[in-house]
């Protein structure tokens, strides 16, 4: 009996360091062209793998979440484990389950949550260069916690969105943003931020604008203002790719 046209999720963890983002590009190496060639090699079916959002180069995800279809001979059971078994090592896939025809990662997501992590001490750590951000200068985390309130609610985030990825609005709802300093790693502050969607770089640019708090260059009340101004050149830069993690998509 032949196979039958299946719909499956799938949550991903990768480590982004060696791809050039998650979307398909002409001789790139990327996560999704690894992933789909996965399938092919498994299903010998060329499908599309669509994820709740395409990361940038050297972006990692510890949750993303994707879907495909395909005529495919295993269940879903059985499906994650023949994946990890052809996926490199810097790709795993956590979980697999069948969705109903209509499920659509993007569209159908109500939540993410995003991590940034900042290596906050003179010196390098030669083993975390790929998963944070080295900061030298000492940073004031209390101030850059102080400014980083203005931006919980629902605002319209222009003024940190990269121009290339046009959306039909800039509004989104930050229902949290949380900084800290790791108990375990005391040079390491983490940021934490929950939306129900972000833009192009959002989260990259809201760190780059923080840090300029932390370390002096603006007065607490900066981040406020760039909010209002709406304007991208109004903020920070945009913090370095290499901290930022997909933490986790939730769906109804």
């Amino acid at each position: 009996m032949p196979p039958t046209m299946s719909h499956y999720k799938l949550t991903l963890a990768y480590d982004g360091t060696a791809y050039h983002g998650w979307q398909v590009q002409p001789e790139q190496r990327t996560i999704q062209g690894t992933i789909e060639a996965a399938i092919l090699r498994l299903t010998g079916r060329t499908v599309r793998v669509t994820a709740s959002g395409r990361t940038d180069a050297g972006v990692h995800a510890l949750g993303q979440v994707a879907s495909f279809a395909a005529e495919c001979r295993l269940a879903a059971a059985e499906l994650g484990p023949a994946l990890n078994a052809v996926l490199p090592e810097d790709i795993a896939v956590l979980d697999v389950c069948e969705v109903p025809s209509g499920f659509h990662p993007i569209r159908d997501a109500v939540r993410k949550c995003y991590r940034y992590l900042i290596h906050n001490g003179p010196v390098r750590d030669v083993f975390a260069r790929r998963y944070a951000w080295h900061v030298a200068q000492p940073l004031d985390l209390t101030a850059m916690q102080r400014a980083a309130l203005p931006l919980l609610g629902t605002h319209d985030f222009s003024s940190f969105e990269t121009s290339g990825a046009p959306r039909e609005s800039s509004v989104r709802t930050v229902s949290r943003l949380d900084l800290k300093r790791d108990a375990a790693e005391t040079t390491r502050i983490v940021l934490e931020i929950e939306a129900d969607g972000f833009l192009y770089n959002m989260v990259r640019a809201i760190v780059g604008t923080l840090v300029e708090v932390g370390r002096g260059a603006e007065p607490e009340d900066w981040p406020a203002r760039v909010l209002t101004a709406q304007d991208r050149s109004a903020a920070g830069p945009t913090a370095p790719s290499q901290g930022l993690f997909l933490v986790y998509v939730e769906y109804e």
